[in-house]
C-alpha cells in the first residue's frame, strides 16, 4: 500500500497544496516552521482521525477558514481509492469514499495505515500512561477498525458515570441522600464497554511484545533486553488462561463489576472512576528494571523506535495468528519519519535508516538533505514558504 497523491485544503498553514508521491522513499526538505511536518501530519490523521501534534482538530483548520478538507488517493493491489475527510470543529467530520456520499468520518479508517516516528515519541518511555494507552489503541482501530465505535462509546459512559459521581459526591458533602440506581445501570455499561477494550489491548500486546522485543535488538545491536506487557487497573488478577474471546470479555466483565461495586464509596467520595481501561498502563521494562525513569536517553530513543518497528511488523501482518483472520493486515503501512534522524545519534540512524528502507513507502523530513541518511537515497521534495516543488 502506498499514497499516490495529496490533497490539503486549509489544513494547518495551507490554503491549498497537492503533492504526488511514489513508492520508496521520499523526503521533504526544508527549514523549520515551512509545513513539512504538516504534510506528513495529515496523511498520519486519514490513519487515526487524530494528530500526533495536538489533542483536539481545531488547530488542524487554518486560521481565519471554517473547515479543512484532508484526500488522498491509496494504491492498493493494482486498485487506486480516493480517501477524503471534511475537518469541523464544533461538528461531526464527515468523510467521502471515491466522491460518494458522505459518510461517518471512522467508515474510513483501516483504508490508510500509517507507522509514524516523531520527536514526540520519546514520551512513550518517559511520559504518562494516557501516551501509552493512546498508541495502543490506534495501532489496534488501524488493525481492528470497529474498535474506534466501542473507544468511542466508552468515552461517553465514562463522562456520564463521573458527573453522576460528582454530583454523588457534592450530595454527601451536603449531608444529603444521593440516589445511586441510575449508577448502577452505568456501571454494568461501563463494564461491559471497558471488557472489550481490556480484552482487545492484552491481544494486541501479546501480539505486539515479540515484535517489540526483536527490534529493540536490532536497533540497540543486542543490548538489553525489552519487554512490555499489559498492566490492568484491577486488583484480581488477569492472567487466567485466556479462552474464546467472548468467555475472556465476561470474565472481565465481572471483575470490572465487582471491582466498581467494592470502589464505590472511594469512587463517591473523590468523584471519579477508579477503576477501568482509562487507568490501564502498557509495562516497559528493560531488562529487570522499569524503562521509565531507568532507561538512559538512547535506551529510551531505542525502546521508543522498538516500539514503532513493532507496530510495522503487525501492520504488515504479523497478528494474524493471535487475532484471527478478521485481525489480519494488509501489506506494509506508510512509514513516516517526521524529524527524527536529528534526534539520534549516528549508530541509531543508521540503524533505523536500514530497518525502515524496504518497506513500500517511506516518508522522511529534514531541516537539510544532509540529515537524510545515505540509506534512505530516493526522491526529494523541497518545501519553503507552503510551496511545494520535486527536486529532479
Amino acid at each position: 500500500m502506498f499514497v499516490s497523491h495529496l490533497a490539503l485544503t486549509d489544513f494547518r498553514s495551507y490554503p491549498q497544496v497537492e503533492l504526488a508521491l511514489e513508492p520508496g522513499v521520499t523526503a521533504l526538505v526544508g527549514p523549520n516552521g515551512q509545513g513539512k511536518t504538516n504534510l506528513v501530519e495529515a496523511i498520519g490523521y486519514l490513519a487515526t482521525l487524530s494528530s500526533h501534534r495536538v489533542p483536539t482538530d481545531a488547530a488542524l483548520v487554518r486560521a481565519g477558514a471554517d473547515r479543512a478538507v484532508v484526500g488522498a488517493r491509496v494504491e492498493r493491489a493494482g486498485r487506486s481509492t480516493t480517501v477524503e475527510v471534511e475537518i469541523t470543529p464544533g461538528r461531526a467530520n464527515r468523510a467521502r469514499v471515491n466522491g460518494g456520499s458522505p459518510v461517518r468520518a471512522r467508515d474510513i479508517l483501516g483504508m490508510v495505515r500509517t507507522v509514524q516516528f516523531a520527536p514526540e515519541d520519546l514520551a512513550l518511555v518517559k511520559g504518562d500512561p494516557d501516551g501509552r494507552r493512546r498508541f495502543l489503541d490506534e495501532l489496534a482501530v488501524q488493525l481492528r477498525p470497529q474498535l474506534a465505535a466501542v473507544l468511542a462509546d466508552y468515552d461517553r459512559v465514562l463522562r456520564q458515570r463521573s458527573a453522576l459521581l460528582k454530583t454523588a459526591a457534592g450530595a454527601m458533602r451536603a449531608s444529603r441522600g444521593a440516589d445511586l440506581r441510575t449508577l448502577d445501570v452505568w456501571d454494568t455499561k461501563l463494564a461491559a464497554v471497558g471488557a472489550r477494550i481490556i480484552v482487545a489491548r492484552r491481544r494486541l500486546v501479546a501480539a505486539l511484545e515479540p515484535a517489540v522485543t526483536e527490534a529493540y535488538a536490532q536497533v540497540s545491536a543486542g543490548q538489553g533486553e525489552a519487554r512490555i506487557a499489559y498492566r490492568a487497573s484491577l486488583d484480581a488478577s488477569l492472567d487466567e488462561p485466556a479462552g474464546p474471546e467472548a468467555t475472556e470479555e465476561h470474565l472481565v466483565e465481572a471483575q470490572l463489576l465487582e471491582a466498581m461495586g467494592r470502589l464505590r464509596s472511594k469512587e463517591i467520595e473523590r468523584g471519579v472512576c477508579l477503576v477501568g481501561p482509562h487507568r490501564d498502563d502498557l509495562v516497559l521494562t528493560l531488562g529487570d528494571l522499569p524503562a521509565k525513569g531507568y532507561a538512559s536517553h538512547g535506551e529510551s530513543w531505542s525502546y521508543a523506535l522498538a516500539l514503532r518497528l513493532g507496530s510495522a511488523t503487525l501492520l504488515r501482518g504479523g497478528a494474524g495468528d493471535v487475532w484471527g483472520a478478521d485481525w489480519g493486515a494488509d501489506g506494509d503501512p506508510v512509514l513516516i519519519l517526521d524529524d527524527v534522524f536529528a534526534e539520534l545519534d549516528t549508530r541509531r540512524r543508521d540503524r533505523l535508516a536500514s530497518l525502515v528502507a524496504p518497506a513500500g513507502q517511506v516518508l522522511v523530513t529534514a531541516a537539510v538533505p544532509g540529515d537524510v541518511p545515505d540509506a534512505l537515497a530516493g526522491a526529494r521534495v523541497d518545501v519553503m514558504g507552503g510551496e511545494v516543488a520535486r527536486v529532479l
